[in-house]
């Protein structure tokens, strides 16, 4: 099965520039921000994809992502969703939870004096899904990720990868351009895709809006598509930061 964008390992700006909570969710483009220390943050959301002008219909959530971070250093993550998939050939559906990702996250540079933050992120991927949803051996997904506050209102952040699973292996890459709307909006629009082993090329394209309900609480939505292939997704979610919670 192809991996689906809901996390985006995708997830994405964030917004940090703009937005008192720090979310790598709803682009593909992971923050190069840990969570605030002690803090505990859940970040879910539903997706509809279609792949190969209807062949296969993917209905993906609710996923959980949970982040939890150690010091200003270290962020400890898990993630897992039920997925959906409808195959016309054949007729056939098969649904289940995906496999679990244990990971953390590495502060690398993060200075108030600095525009410029690098974060590196590290999932390893558990073989906990049935057989036909999962990936069947360990694997790994790791991203360099940046950003850079360009003004009050402008932020810019990318991310370069590897993903090695037991069916893709490839380099990844995404670039995220947010924008501030007003003091509670964001949006964002950002190119990203793949280099997969044997010479797949995939490239795609992706926007979105977050709008923040409280300081520690944000709504998004986002819509897919891909440029050299047939696919397109929509997406919703929402993310909540709890403080202190031990």
């Amino acid at each position: 099965m192809n991996r689906l964008l809901l996390l985006g390992f995708t997830t994405l700006l964030s917004l940090e520039t703009f937005s008192q909570i720090i979310t790598d969710r709803p682009d593909q483009t992971e923050s190069s921000s840990t969570i605030p220390v002690n803090s505990l943050q859940l970040e879910t959301g539903f997706v509809w994809e279609n792949i190969e002008q209807g062949k296969e219909k993917v209905f993906a959530g609710p996923s959980v992502l949970l982040r939890y971070s150690i010091n200003r250093t270290v962020e400890l993550r898990a993630f897992n969703q039920y997925e959906n998939h409808f195959i016309n050939t054949g007729n056939h559906k098969i649904h289940g939870l995906s496999d679990l990702e244990l990971g953390l996250k590495l502060q690398l540079v993060k200075k108030d004096s600095c525009q410029t933050e690098v974060a590196l992120l590290s999932h390893a991927v558990i073989p906990t899904a049935l057989a036909q949803l999962s990936n069947q051996n360990l694997g790994n997904i790791t991203k360099l990720c940046v950003s850079h506050s360009i003004t009050s209102w402008f932020g810019l952040g990318y991310n370069f990868g590897y993903t090695y699973l037991d069916k893709t292996h490839g380099f990844n890459y995404s670039l995220a351009f947010g924008f501030s709307v007003s003091e509670k909006i964001g949006a964002y629009v950002e190119p990203y895709g793949s280099y997969l082993e044997g010479g797949t090329y995939k490239s795609n394209f992706d926007g979105g809006v977050t709008y923040l309900l409280k300081k520690n609480i944000q709504l998004d939505a986002s819509y897919g598509f891909g440029i050299n292939q047939n696919m397109n997704y929509f997406s919703l979610g929402l993310s909540w930061n709890f403080a202190n919670v031990f």
